[in-house]
């Protein structure tokens, strides 16, 4: 089962806020259906939140959209544009972002080297090999940037090793948004943390909306309905209900399904 949001929703949407939109996606693996005709968008101003039980088909879908998989069927716009065959770095490169579930900063550099080497990444300029890096002022400035909205300047000289387990968690956040991208996909961001954290993180992710759309993957249920603008409720690799929290919250469906307690 898809759903379509903008019928969800009753409005429509201004095709300059849609960045990111999947239609009738579905992904095998083999016999298995990972991902089963999934039409969602993604718009720039809200969180969209894809929660679910483990299997139901999210991360499956987060890599499909990311471009690390692709798609058995169906089609994936980016900004407007058909990026269905389009792989991973071409589509990060066009302003799409992801964070992963385990941790993947370089420990051993500083907080700043960390957010300069994503920020290179995006700057890339191979005609010039004989230029020192380090003295990219644009890659510079777009680490600089990064490292203040995620809120670390204060640690900006620290050794990423040395970081609190949530501010390992902003860094790699920092290192996504180094790389300018206008949609972001965050998987399971608050993963780990304790209480103090995850409202640190929830805050970073309520500034950050206004210029993103923002994919979010989160078990915490308590914090999805805190942060999230839409909620999308997958089952076995399809959805079954998309809407604003408060109608997810009262779907029978989904709380026969999912939501169990949280109802």
């Amino acid at each position: 089962m898809s759903a379509d949001l903008s019928a969800v929703s009753g409005a429509a949407v201004p095709a300059a806020d849609v960045l990111l939109r999947c239609e009738a996606v579905t992904r095998r693996f083999g016999g298995l259906v990972a991902v089963d005709d999934v039409t969602l968008d993604w718009r720039r101003g809200e969180v969209h939140a894809v929660i679910g039980t483990n299997g139901a088909g999210k991360s499956t879908l987060v890599n499909v959209l990311s471009g690390e998989i692709a798609p058995s069927s169906g089609r994936i716009e980016l900004l407007g544009r058909d990026a269905t065959t389009w792989p991973q770095p071409r589509r990060a490169r066009a302003g799409l972002g992801r964070t992963y579930q385990r941790t993947t900063i370089f420990p051993g550099f500083s907080v700043f080297e960390n957010c300069r080497l994503a920020a290179q990444s995006h700057h890339q300029k191979p005609w010039a090999f004989w230029a020192d890096a380090q003295r990219c002022t644009a890659s510079g400035d777009a680490a600089l940037d990064a490292v203040r909205r995620a809120g670390l300047f204060e640690v900006v000289e620290r050794s990423a090793g040395t970081l609190s387990h949530g501010q390992k968690r902003q860094l790699e956040i920092a290192m996504c948004l180094a790389t300018r991208p206008q949609v972001l996909l965050l998987d399971e961001p608050l993963a780990g943390m304790g209480a103090e954290e995850t409202d640190r993180m929830l805050e970073l992710l309520g500034e950050l909306k206004a210029g993103h759309a923002v994919l979010l993957v989160e078990h915490d249920m308590d914090a999805v309905f805190r942060i999230a603008d839409r909620i999308t409720v997958m089952v076995n690799g399809a959805v079954i209900a998309s809407d604003t929290p408060p109608a997810v919250r009262a779907n029978a469906q989904v709380q026969a399904a999912y939501l169990g307690d949280h109802a």
